[in-house]
Parts: C-alpha cells; structure tokens; sequence
C-alpha cells in the first residue's frame, strides 16, 4: 500500500493522517496549522531520544535480570539486594498526598462501574458514553442473573414468567437500598411526594422512605413520573407509566427501575484497538472528536429498524424545594493512549516511525480543546480537566517523562497548564514494585491508578522468564506476590492520598454473558477499597452498580487507609511450579487452552483488524479477549518452552489443532479466513505461533511488535 505524505519541517505525514488534522481537528481547536506543526515538530525532535533512552534502559535491566536468574538460583534476600543494585528497585520517596485540582466528581469522590471500549467502533463508543444510566429491569431479563428455570426463559417473546422474577428482584433491591418504614416495594399500590417525602401507599396504609435518600422527582408531585434516589453517591431512578407494557402489570404501575451505572468510561486507543497505520488511527481519533464535540452518530439496524446512535443529554429533574437540577446524561470519559513503546508508520520523524505514544499526546489533547475550554453543548468534563491513561509504563523515570511530554503537549497545543491529567496504569512489574515513587512523580496530575492482573502477569512471567516454569495460569492468581499486588496498589494509593480525589480501580470481568457469576463476585472489588472497576458491557455496569450501593467505597477506603501494607518481599515473590511433575494430559490441556485463547484472538486481530472482543474458549465460553489476556497466554507457553516443560514440536501440533477448533468456532462469519487451510503461509496463525516461539525475546513479553507487523504486512502495507 503506497503512503503519500506531507511534508512539514523533519515530519513526513501520512496524507489521511494530515487531511485530518487540517480539515477536521484544527478548526475544531482553533489552531493555526503552521505554528501547530512546528510545535509538534520541536517537540518529537526533543523528547524522541528521551524515549529511546527509556527503552535502551527497560532493555538492559532486563538482560541484567535474565543473566542473574541464569547464574543464581532464585532466592528472595539476594534477589531483592540484586534488584536494588541494579537500580531496578528505586529508593523510596518520602510520605506525600497528590494535589492534582478541577478533577470532575464522577473520578474523586462518586464510585462506580467503569467501562472500556474500544474508540475505533463508534457504537461502541456511543455505547459506552451512555452507559451511565442502564435499565435493571432490561439487564436482569437479558442475561443470568435471573435464572432459566422454572417457566423463566427467556425465548423469543417476552416471558411474563421471567418479567415477574425480574420485578420481583428490583423491588428487592429497591428494600435492601431505599428501604420504607414499614412494608416493601413489591407491595406498593402509589408513589406521591408531599412534604419533601416519598409517600408509599400499601393497601390501606402508607410509608416513607427509612432513610434520607430521596432527592426529587418528575412529574406531579401527587402522581410522579420518576422517583429520584441516591445512595452512596449513586442515583436510581423508579420509572412510573401505567400505559406502559410493563407498568400496567405492576400495581404501582412501576415500569422500570434506572440505575447510574458505568460513572466513568476509558474510551480505548490501546490494548482494545487493532490501529497500525494512519488509516486506523483516524478512525479513532474522529470518533474521540466527535465524542469531545458531541456530535459522533452511528447508524445501525436494530430489530429490524433503521436508527441513529447519538451522545444522550443531560436528565433534569425537580429536588424537593422545587428547583429543576442536572443529572449528567453521560459517563465521563476518559482517553487510554499508547505506552511509550510502539512506533507507528502514520508520521516519520527524520525518516524513522513516530513512537505512537508522542504522537498521541499530542494529537489527542488538541482533540479535546473544545471540551477543555467548555466549548461545546455536551460537556464531558464540567473542571476543564482531559483524563488520558497511561499504560505500560517501567517505573518512576517513564512516568515523568510522561509528565513532561503532557506539559510539552499543553504548551505546544495553547491549553492550561495541567489541564491533562495522568491515569496510572499498575500493570508493569518495574512500577508495581515502585508504585509510590510513580504516583510522586505526577502528584499534580494523577486521577487514577489502577490493577490489571493480564498484563501485570505477563510482564511478572516475563521478567523472571528465566527464573524457573511458572506455575499452571490459572493457578496464579493463588500465588503470594498476587494478593500482595492488588493489596498494595490499594494501600499505597491511599496512603498518597488518592482518596476523594482520584480513582483506585480494578480489572475487568472477562466473561459478558456468565453476569450471574459477576454478580456473585465483584463485590469484592469495591470492598478492596476500588472506586472503579471494569466492567465488559453497558449491562454488565448496570448489574455491578448494584454492589457500589452493597459497599460504602470512601467509608471502606477509610476504613483501609489504617491496614499495612503489604510487605515488597511478597511482590517479588516469583510465583514458580515447587512441583512440575504435571502429567501428560495436564500440560496437554494447558497447551490448548493456551494456545485456542491466542488463536481466536490474534485471527480477528490480524485479518479483521478487531482489538477487542468476545472470543470463545476451548469450552465455547465466550471470553472478552484483548492484547493484555494475549500477553499472558503467549508468556506462559513461552516460559514452559524454555523450561522445557513442553517441546516446540508439542506446541507446534495443538497450535495447529487449536487452529481447526477456532476455525470451525468462525464458521459461520463469512468475512473470516480459516487458519488449516494453508499454514505456513497464513499470516495470522504464523503471527500467533510467533508470539510463543519468540516470545522470550520479545520486549517485556508485549504482543504489539508482532501482531502490528503481521497486519501491515496483510494490508500490503510497503512503507516508503
């Protein structure tokens, strides 16, 4: 694929890239194009050889660290003494609390469910943006939180049997939360307010709420129309129509109960995104624009209709002194940009790719100008402030040369000063074990810190690639160092001060069908003291939301903020097998669902350009899959290989069974291409056994060289 290119001082731009900027970005930001291209020059000529820098020094700890283990037998007093002499392991700063200022509520002090979708697909997008209300009743009915037994099904048709069980289970929230003084929910005949209370009318008597949790309503106030509540922080909202096909079935003539669901969003250009060229990169550069300007629309089929995806506005309604007040209509999003590692064929710089993270920081900023100055209608952040997160970073050094390529971007596109604030991803070995110092290094601008146990795993294991086999994956999360890990994430925040000023959160839920299970168990993500934690789906925000009303997050992080930490010597507890007697069909099993897992990924990935989505395991479970869970899978295999646990020849005949299981599981997608038919000369499945064969060799076990270079060679992508 030819590249056409303008030109502009040592920049040489990829025309769609350009024709962008000048045409659709630049005007939107009110920049002059001259002076926004030599500024964006300056600051890739300067701060280019930084990030070399930084690279060259991930590179030679790790060549120190893979010579240690081949020399020493691992133990953890002269491991941690060798990590400290190397630098690896920074001196500890002294006690601090963040600063950062005009961070919006829905990230300081309102805890909830986070999104993460990725900005390439605008209706996911939309979606996501969205998210922040959520029917309970539409996301009980659709998935297993209410079971399929007993008449419950759910069928083609609606299920009046099911619809029961569903209203049965809100108004039991609606108990447990919003609790009247006498009697339930289910047995209430009318809802009024009169005297700035919520009057329940139950047969021959009547309620009021037990609590003060009544904020207002629409409506009249004799017959309202909505019933806003709060708890915790969060709105719910019970929806009255009795002409409605639900209400009418409902003695209060209830049709719904709304929750505020996914509070924030992380609109994704990174681990969810397939984005190798200037072609896909504009793709979701236009939609974050769209998303700041609020104009971003989607045409879709639904049910056989044709209609218009759009950004929601804002919901009003009256409080109880009669005023009319605003609830904001959307999530707050937040932008993950690229770490500092890839490079992208979209601008070369003296003839050489841009590193992706540079260029993003200073493209994206200027993107968001409009929201920054308050500029358009539908506002995402109400304090000025744009929310970027920062993955993949290698300790304190690598976030403050983030720090400086923010301020570089702030000068460079005309924004306030620390108007862009950092989210730091916990998800590198090197930055878990110096979180404090990570989080001193942007005390004035952090918002976020959070765990992310696929990616953290992947670097874990391949950090210590040579310490020994690991333990089976999924006995990892079991190990010492991984308690230690979300522990101390928690606590080390809190002991920064992050605690009503910036988010502490948690990893996804990776099976979007299997709710029930989540409901279950993510409880225990807001008891850890997170104030987010992600979700995979709009309705999977709705059914977590619930446990931010079960868990009082700001009274448990205060509660948390007076416990230890956990001690580093756990951290850098290698989780290594004691035991790797594992029979043949234990490592065999392994193998496939290893090998099935990065298959079904890395085929949609490469051929499709997919970043993100739901890919069935080897037992058809679908599982939401992204580069962090390709990461860990290719690292584990990688490590039983060179511990010769497994053979090549053995990873090489499941990876080609494996590839016929997921080429009969995409039968049925015309677009696909099936792997068996031709196997040395399939791109996507050398690509993936790629990953395993030299993944010891790849930088800190990333995915992203690799899969990048197998899908601009699928493009015919011929550079210049």
């Amino acid at each position: 694929m030819a590249t056409q290119r303008i030109t502009k001082g040592a920049l040489a731009i990829d025309k769609i890239l350009f024709d962008f900027i000048e045409n659709e970005a630049l005007p939107v930001a009110k920049l002059d194009s001259d002076t926004y291209w030599k500024n964006f020059e300056q600051v890739v000529l300067d701060l280019t050889p930084k990030n070399k820098a930084l690279l060259a020094r991930r590179d030679e700890l790790q060549a120190k660290i893979d010579d240690w283990h081949k020399n020493n037998a691992y133990e953890l007093g002269a491991y941690k003494n060798f990590l400290t002499e190397i630098g690896y392991l920074e001196p500890e700063v002294a006690d601090f609390t963040i600063t950062t200022e005009n961070v919006d509520d829905e990230i300081a002090t309102i805890a909830g469910a986070q999104l993460v979708v990725p900005v390439r697909n605008a209706r996911y997008a939309l979606n996501a943006g969205n998210a922040r209300w959520g029917s309970l009743y539409d996301a009980l009915y659709g998935f297993d939180v209410i079971p399929e037994t007993d008449g419950a099904e759910k069928g083609k048709g609606y299920n009046p049997v099911r619809g029961a069980k569903v209203v049965a289970f809100a108004k039991n929230f609606l108990d447990e939360h919003f609790a009247l003084t006498d009697g339930s929910h289910a047995d209430v005949t009318a809802y009024a307010i009169d005297g700035g209370k919520l009057v329940a009318t139950l047969g021959d008597k009547t309620a009021t709420l037990a609590d003060d949790k009544l904020v207002g309503f629409n409506g009249n106030a004799d017959n309202p129309s909505e019933i806003i509540l709060k708890n915790n922080g969060l709105h719910a909202i019970i929806q009255i129509d009795p002409t409605h096909a639900i209400g009418q079935t409902d003695k209060a003539g209830v049709k719904d109960v709304v929750l505020e669901a996914a509070v924030t969003t992380i609109q994704d250009l990174e681990d969810s995104v397939a984005a190798v060229d200037a072609e896909e990169k504009v793709e979701g550069y236009r939609n974050w624009l769209g998303l700041m300007k609020g104009d971003l629309s989607e045409v879709m089929e639904k049910n056989g209709k044709t209609i218009t995806r759009t950004l929601n506005a804002d919901r009003t309604y009256t409080d109880l002194n009669g005023n009319e007040k605003t609830l904001h209509g959307r999530s707050v999003m937040l932008l993950r940009n690229v770490g500092h590692l890839m490079t992208n064929p979209a601008i070369l710089v003296n003839g050489e790719e841009i590193f992706e993270g540079i260029m993003d920081a200073l493209i994206t900023p200027m993107l968001t100008a409009i929201d920054i100055r308050g500029e358009n209608t539908l506002r995402n952040s109400r304090t000025g402030s744009m929310y970027i997160v920062k993955p993949k970073m290698h300790g304190s050094e690598e976030v403050a040369f983030a720090v400086e390529l923010f301020e570089r971007a702030e000068k460079a596109i005309g924004l306030p000063a620390k108007s862009i604030k950092v989210g730091i991803m916990d998800e590198e070995r090197r930055t878990s074990a110096n979180l404090k110092n990570c989080i001193e290094k942007a005390k004035d601008r952090t918002i976020f810190i959070n765990t992310g146990f696929m990616d953290r795993t992947g670097d874990e294991i391949h950090t210590a690639m040579n310490a020994g086999a690991f333990v089976r994956k999924g006995e990892i999360k079991g190990q010492t160092w991984f308690n230690a890990y979300e522990e101390r994430n928690v606590g080390i925040g809190l002991g920064a001060g992050l605690r009503g000023k910036a988010q502490i959160g948690k990893g996804m839920w990776p099976k979007p069908d299997e709710l029930a299970d989540m409901y279950r168990t993510k409880i225990e993500h807001p008891q850890a003291g997170a104030n987010c934690a992600w979700v995979p789906s709009p309705s999977g925000a709705v059914i977590h939301a619930m446990h931010y009303h079960q868990c009082n997050v700001m009274s448990r992080q205060e509660e948390l903020a007076k416990a230890a930490v956990p001690s580093l010597d756990d951290l850098l507890t290698i989780p290594l097998a004691t035991d790797t007697s594992w029979s043949a069909e234990e490592k065999t099993r392994e193998l496939e669902n290893n090998c099935q897992g990065i298959l079904g990924y890395v085929v949609r990935w490469v051929d499709l350009g997919v970043g993100c989505s739901k890919v069935p395991d080897i037992n058809n479970v679908g599982l939401m899959e992204d580069r962090a869970t390709l990461r860990i899978s290719s690292q584990h295999v990688a490590n039983w290989l060179a511990h010769g646990i497994v053979t090549k020849d053995e990873v090489m005949d499941v990876l080609k069974r494996m590839a016929k299981v997921v080429d009969a599981q995409n039968a049925s997608d015309p677009a696909y291409r099936p792997m068996a038919d031709d196997f040395d000369n399939n791109i996507a499945f050398n690509a993936a056994a790629d990953l395993i064969f030299k993944g010891a060799v790849q930088p800190s076990g990333y995915t992203e060289p690799l899969l990048h270079k197998a899908r601009l060679k699928l493009k015919g992508y011929q550079g210049d």
